[in-house]
């Protein structure tokens, strides 16, 4: 999975008005990896992943797919590439089957019965592959979007939010069918809001903010280099001021002396340790607390570190 499938370079897009939705952004993707794309509203997300589809001309940079710069050749790339965007667009009274049909043939495909039925069934759709789609729910309009995008069999496949709007349970069933297609060979680039998404799917996760990447990394590389322990301890009897021993831990005391509150650690557990070793050092100064309240930081917690914090992550 060390090949590269997708290099950027240099992407940077001004729009007439004068807004820059992307600076100057480097970015590779590996072959055969879900790569998620984080960011808030307004990042540059969905101008990037336009980019690369032919949707938004850059105002400089280099694209490459599968080896060949997408500006000299970018038709024969882009048949490799599928795109399942935020809305769907299309008319809604065409049937669910010939819609997906229809967009294989855009990309040059020869009409295959079969692949078509494979694609609607893995989506739960060959059910309703006589309906117009007008007539579908909004979660199986979203699941037509996916079927659409892999009619012509893409080699690298991106997802703009495609659980926006979805409920709780047919969001985990695209996660399932997500990883099927990772399975199947597919590279994914994925954008999303439910940060969830990318901690349960995700290799490795981009971070991006005003049109720049603030961070590339594996996920588990990510949360144990900026993951966090916090502790919350309440005290039994409340603390004027704290013990030199005690001071000397990355804990600061509530106003009214009653919580100990605790925040360090690396991600690699050393902050669950630490915290041992703080509950050792209260009993030893004769300091009894009451209760004890330890989380760990989640991809989220980092990802909103991040995206607030004025000064780039180094």
């Amino acid at each position: 999975m060390s090949d590269t499938i997708l290099s950027i370079a240099g992407l940077t897009k001004v729009y007439s008005g004068g807004t820059k939705a992307l600076d100057n952004v480097d970015l590779d993707i590996r072959e055969g990896e879900i790569f998620a794309l984080l960011g808030p509203n307004g990042a540059g997300k969905t101008t990037l992943i336009g980019a690369v589809c032919g949707l938004v001309r850059p105002t400089s940079g280099t694209i490459t797919a599968f080896g060949s710069d997408l500006s000299r050749n970018w038709r024969r790339a882009r048949g490799r590439i599928g795109l399942v965007p935020q809305e769907l667009s299309t008319d809604m009274f065409e049937t669910v089957e010939r819609a997906v049909a229809f967009s294989r043939g855009l990309f040059g495909k020869p009409a295959d019965k079969a692949r078509i039925e494979e694609v609607l069934r893995s989506l739960s759709l060959w059910d309703k592959r006589k309906s117009e789609i007008r007539e579908l729910s909004g979660g199986m309009k979203r699941r037509l979007l996916i079927a659409k995008a892999l009619a012509h069999e893409p080699d690298l496949l991106f997802l703009d939010e495609p659980t926006a709007g979805v409920d709780v349970e047919l969001r985990k069933g695209m996660w399932e069918q997500v990883s099927a297609l990772r399975e199947r060979g597919v590279t994914i680039i994925l954008t999303t809001h439910y940060i969830e998404e990318a901690e349960l799917m995700a290799d490795r996760v981009g971070i991006i903010r005003g049109g720049r990447i603030l961070m590339v990394d594996d996920k588990d590389a990510m949360m144990q280099r900026l993951g966090t322990t916090e502790a919350n301890i309440a005290l039994a009897t409340p603390l004027k001021q704290l013990p030199a021993a005690i001071a000397e831990f990355p804990v600061t005391l509530s106003d009214d002396g009653r919580i100990l509150c605790y925040r360090g650690g690396d991600g690699t557990g050393s902050g669950s340790a630490q915290v041992a070793a703080l509950t050792k050092a209260l009993i030893a100064h004769g300091i009894d607390y009451t209760s004890l309240d330890v989380a760990d930081s989640s991809l989220e917690d980092i990802f909103v570190d991040l995206v607030t914090r004025k000064e780039e992550p180094a």
